[in-house]
């Protein structure tokens, strides 16, 4: 069960987790058909291994109403690691991903100003070495947004988990 490997019940608490955060630990034990204890202890090795975190997702309203900003980046393949990490020390940016397709790389933030959009990706993206093309979609209404499964949150450096 050690070194990131989840067993069957582990996934089951994940899940009952990811659907109501605010479950207590017995209400889980009852659902699963395990003690109180039993959960106790499995939640605290998975957060103790870095397996799961909890996070507080605020709603788009609260903070704003920003709008989720996509930044698509076409970028030299030999840059693309550095060019992630670059883009992640950037607090304005939520998520990096890096992809196969049109875009090297993605970058997503909450915005509320477009010109602070336009700022960040002309002062700070387009300048480092490696980025030939950054294209900017900016979400204007969301039919569906999930957010146990797309979370844009930041994570403190001293959280994140350490490469091996």
């Amino acid at each position: 069960m050690n070194g990131g490997k989840l067993d069957d019940l582990d996934h089951r608490i994940v899940e009952a987790l990811g659907r109501d955060g605010r479950s207590s630990n017995r209400q889980i034990a009852a659902e699963l058909g395990v003690t109180e204890g039993t959960i106790r202890t499995r939640i605290k090795r998975l957060q103790a291994e870095g397996l799961i975190q909890f996070t507080v997702v605020t709603s788009f309203r609260m903070a704003g109403s920003p709008n989720l900003v996509m930044m698509g980046i076409q970028a030299d393949p030999a840059r693309v690691p550095e060019l992630a990490k670059e883009l992640s020390a950037i607090p304005a940016i939520g998520c990096v991903m890096v992809l196969l397709g049109r875009y090297s790389l993605m970058a997503m933030g909450l915005f509320t100003s477009l010109e602070r959009v336009h700022e960040l990706v002309s002062t700070s993206i387009k300048p480092l070495a490696g980025v030939r093309e950054v294209e900017v979609s900016t979400a204007i209404h969301s039919l569906k947004y999930d957010a146990r499964m797309a979370r844009i949150v930041r994570v403190e450096p001293e959280a994140a988990p350490s490469e091996e």
